[in-house]
Parts: C-alpha cells; structure tokens; sequence
C-alpha cells in the first residue's frame, strides 16, 4: 500500500514546520515562516530568520499563526516610518501580537490607545518621569542599589536576577507607583502574571487564573491606593497624577477596566524591561570579555554601555499596529484590520542602519541610535529612567567587583513580547 499518496502535502509541511527551533532559516520557504512562535526566544534561535527577512523580503507575511495572519516589519527605517503614521497604522486594539479579547478580557490602556485619549492620560503619568524628578529620584536609585549590593555573598552562586534586577525595579516601581516599599515583589508577580503564558513553568497555569489574580488581588490593592491618594496625595507618584489628573481623576470609579489596562502597562513597562536590561548587561560583558576590559579600564564608558546594553538586548521584540484603511506600504498591499508587527529585535540589527549590528561594542559612536524604546508619539516615556537607573547599577558595581561571572544555565521566559531573563547564575569577585 503506498501510504504517500493518502497524505496531504499541505498537512506534511505544516508537520513539518510547525516549531521553526532547530531548523536552518535558508531551509524553510519564506511562505512558511511564523516569527510569533514563542519557543524561538525561549531559545534564542530567532535571529537568523529575521536576517533572512531583511534582505530578501523586510514586509513579510505570514498568513496562519498561532495568533491569526500578520505583517512582520523588520527593518529599522521602516519600522520608524510605520511609527510615525498613527492615523493608517492605529494602536487599537493592542499593541501586542496576541489578541487579548480571544484568550482572556482586553483591558483598554493608554499605550493601545490612538489620539487625543492617549495624549490626554501619557501627559498626566509622565509628570512622573519629567527632568526635575529624575534629578530628586537618582540619589533614592542609587541608595537603593548599594543596599542590594553590599550584602550580596561573594563567590557564591545565586541568581542575579532574583537578587539584584527584580530587587531593584521592584523598589523604584513601588516609589513611582506610590505603593507599599514592603509590598513590592507583588508588583513584580503581577507583572510576571500579566505577561505570562500558562503552563507548568508559569505563574498561571490558565487565563482565567490571570483574570481572577489581576482582578481579584492588584485591582482591589489599587483602588485602596488610589482612595488614599485622593485625600493624601504624594509628591510625585504616578497614582497620585492620575487621581488628581484632569481627565484621569474619575477613571477608577468610571472605567476600572481601564484603571486596570493603564497599571498593567506602568508595571510591566517598569518592571521587565529595566530588569531585563541589568540582566542583559551582566550577560553581555561575560560573552565580550574584551568589551568587559575596556569597561574596567575606563568606566566614563558606563553611559555608552548602558546604551547598547538596550539596543542588544531589545526587552520588547516588538510592538503591534492595525492598518485602519486598505493602505500599500512598500509595494505590499495591505488590507483595512490587517496586524502589523513591529520587529524590534529586528530593527536593532539592520546592518543598514547599524554598522556591525550583531557585535556587543560599549563604545559606539552613536549608542543611543536604536528602536527600543519605540518612535514618535509611543516612545517609551520611561526611558530616561531606565537608563539612569542601569548606569547608577553599573557605576556601583565597578567600585565593588572586579568581575561578575556568569556560571551556570541561563533561562528565559516563554514570550514572543518580553525577551529577557528568569534565571542568571552569578559569582561576585571582589575589586582586587
């Protein structure tokens, strides 16, 4: 009986493609390729797909995923010009691959919204983060960093990211939140939660566990902040700005829902991709040793680091727009709902915009040149924070330690949207 015959050979691709892992991006056909498969960045085998897209076709298609048809957008300049064009390409109704009304609630929050709502609640939160802050919050930073480091045991293994990155975010996400100090490694469960996919290494093992941990435990913490702000306001939390904003004073009595959305989007926006990024640095300078020496040899290199530490790194592989019209971009025509993923992860290694894209090189000459805060009127409103606080990181850790070594296995979350770290085995040496 000759069995080929009875199978189809739409079914044998699909078998055969259906986890990209472990297979040669030149081995597969264009057609075929699906970015949003999770396991690429568990693993880390997602670049040579995006390089391939970029030079022979940088506005992809992928027409059956997980998550429904797509646009992948991978390179730097047009990922830029897609940004710039809100009106064709809307933020609504997600700014993620995934559509959160198929697998659990959509919560409305102000980085998924399109003009003037999103203006009106960005302007009040980002008083938060505005110059003069920054300048009163970098001695808070930088006490609270040499508090995590100087107990930490040297020449033993622990786990940097447990210790010192979600340390360090949890405590300046609770002083920016105006949350409890002694309550913070909830903000980071929360986040992880919100961000989480269910299985048996996550901390939900469904979406109804999501909705109900989200809904029953931050949304309720948050009202109690939030009527205690309205009589007590502090001097510059984001919580405070929002009750006492304007057009945000009524949102959590008005629209909970989208008092929920917004404190989603300030927790994980800083939460994972300041603590991915510390993370991310460690990892970096132990696999460019030389990078390393040239840092320790001239630390006035902290800055620049910092800067391409973001860039290499990319917290966020990417951002999601809808086409709000049948609209033709780059001789691709797309269609009125289309999803169009900004590749982050991608732009940030254009060769054409980036010399020598894939090197880890502390001293760029323009280090700031990257995608990963985001473009036009979505730009991360954090980012100065984040940067400030991974440069007072590594200005302490210099007087401290000769050398931070990577030892063990290192393991990564299981996300298409947040790619950094859960586990990074450490061994502090001491400044000689």
């Amino acid at each position: 009986m000759n069995t080929k015959a009875n199978i189809d050979p739409d079914t044998m691709t699909k078998k055969k493609y259906r986890h990209m892992v472990g297979i040669d991006p030149y081995d597969i056909p264009l057609e075929d390729y699906d970015l949003s498969q999770r396991e690429l960045y568990q693993q880390m085998t997602f670049p040579g797909f995006f390089e391939r897209l970029r030079k022979e076709e940088p506005v992809h298609y992928c027409k059956d995923s997980k998550f429904g048809p797509y646009w992948s957008i991978t390179k730097f300049q047009d990922i830029m010009e897609i940004e710039g064009n809100p009106e064709v390409f809307s933020s609504e109704p997600s700014i993620a691959i995934l559509d959160f009304g198929d697998e659990m609630p959509r919560v409305p929050m102000f980085i998924a919204m399109d003009e003037p709502k999103h203006s009106e609640q960005r302007r009040t939160a980002q008083e938060v983060v505005a110059p003069k802050n920054l300048k009163e919050m970098e001695s808070i930073i930088r006490e609270r960093v040499q508090s995590i480091l100087e107990p930490l045991p040297l020449n033993e293994t622990f786990n940097w990211v447990d210790k010192v990155s979600i340390e360090l975010t949890g405590q300046m996400l609770s002083t920016i939140l105006g949350f409890p100090f002694e309550d913070r490694r909830k903000l980071t469960f929360w986040s992880d939660v919100a961000t989480a996919v269910p299985g048996p290494d996550s901390p939900v093992s469904s979406y109804e566990d999501t909705a109900n941990i989200l809904g029953n435990e931050m949304v309720p913490a948050f009202m109690e902040l939030w009527n205690y702000r309205k009589e007590n306001p502090g001097e510059f939390d984001i919580v405070s700005l929002l009750a006492h904003g304007e057009k945000t004073k009524n949102m959590a009595t008005e629209n909970p829902m989208e008092f929920l959305g917004n404190l989603i989007l300030l927790i994980v926006g800083g939460n994972d991709t300041t603590r991915n990024s510390i993370s991310g640095s460690v990892l970096f300078l132990n696999e460019n040793p030389e990078q390393y020496d040239k840092l320790r040899a001239n630390p006035d290199l902290v800055p620049s680091l910092v800067s391409e530490t973001i860039r290499y790194q990319t917290p966020l592989t990417h951002m999601r727009r809808t086409v709000t019209q049948d609209f033709e971009f780059r001789g691709k025509q797309m269609k009125k709902g289309d999803k169009v993923i900004l590749w982050y992860v991608s732009g940030n290694r254009d060769a054409d915009e980036i010399e020598n894209p894939d090197s880890f090189i502390i001293d760029r000459k323009q280090p700031r040149h990257h995608i990963s805060f985001g473009f036009g009127i979505h730009r991360c409103m954090g980012n100065r924070l984040a940067e400030m606080q991974l440069r007072i990181v590594w200005e302490e850790i210099l007087k401290r330690f000769e050398k931070i070594e990577v030892v063990g296995e290192i393991k990564r979350p299981y996300s298409n949207l947040i790619k950094g770290y859960t586990e990074l085995p450490v061994r502090l040496h001491p400044k000689k």
